[in-house]
């Protein structure tokens, strides 16, 4: 048992050390589970960022995140690496798909107890049957008196499902200064921030798993924990004139690719 245990963190440090492409290609033959779940770790980044564009809609963090890590998983289960495509590319629009039909399937923008779902509904229903009967539209008092509800309780159901009803592009907003309204497509039409933060993370990651062991630790060690190079020499028993020339050949190398990217 104790060898079992020791040969399967000996897999999974293996695996770590493995580059991500190698690893989607070991995948795509083994189906190994190890494997695919380090290539989920590997990702979370992305479900993490697009999973914050969702928020303040209605639905907790945490709930986004847990539908957009399975939209990960299902984007790493179907990623064809032969088709030239970008993993981040390929899974961007499989998670905001599942975050979008998750929104769906709630409903509501907003939490709203089913009680009054159910009774928005039926208010709904009443609408309809009381417009033929009478020729013109309900009154709330109608619509009581029809569903055998108090008029309070029809006014607080219709002001709830104003949460369900999505609001128009085109609608206006008076503006604080000169006296002109403001077109709501005019406040959201702007450049969308997460989507190239994953476009970075995405070239990094890529360019990162090229490097050899030394280079990635004093790329990681120098820009994400904010070491110095005397204290990363002394982490790797190497001078300090060492790192700072394989800093340098880091650096060449991400000028070089990054040319690349704008050809």
């Amino acid at each position: 048992m104790i060898n079992d245990g020791c040969c399967e963190q000996k897999k999974l440090e293996n695996l770590k050390e493995i580059d991500t492409k190698t690893l989607f290609n070991k995948f795509k033959q083994t189906k190994d589970l190890e494997i695919r779940n380090e290539l989920i770790e590997r990702h979370l980044y992305i479900a993490q960022i697009l999973s914050k564009k969702y928020v303040n809609r209605g639905i907790e963090y945490d709930d986004i995140y847990q539908v957009a890590c399975i939209g990960l998983i299902y984007a790493i289960d179907r990623y064809d690496l032969d088709k030239g495509f970008e993993f981040s590319s390929f899974a961007t629009p499989t998670i905001i798909g599942e975050i979008k039909k998750y929104f769906r399937d709630k409903g509501w923008a907003i939490r709203v107890p089913r009680r009054i779902q159910e009774l928005s509904k039926k208010i709904n229903n009443s609408k309809v049957v009381l417009s033929q009967k009478l020729q013109r539209s309900p009154t709330v008092e109608d619509i009581a008196d029809y569903l055998n509800i108090s008029k309070e309780e029809v006014l607080e159901a219709m002001e709830a499902s104003k949460v369900y009803t999505p609001q128009s592009l085109d609608i206006t907003y008076d503006s604080n200064s000169d006296d002109k309204d403001v077109n709501l497509s005019e406040l959201i039409g702007e450049e969308d921030f997460y989507f190239r933060k994953i476009e970075n993370n995405d070239f990094l990651m890529r360019i990162v798993d090229k490097f050899n062991k030394v280079e990635k630790k004093i790329f990681f060690d120098r820009y994400f924990n904010k070491k110095t190079q005397v204290a990363i020499a002394e982490s790797l028993g190497i001078s300090q004139m060492t790192v700072s020339r394989v800093e340098k050949k880091i650096m060449g190398k991400l000028k070089k690719e990054f040319q690349k990217t704008l050809e």
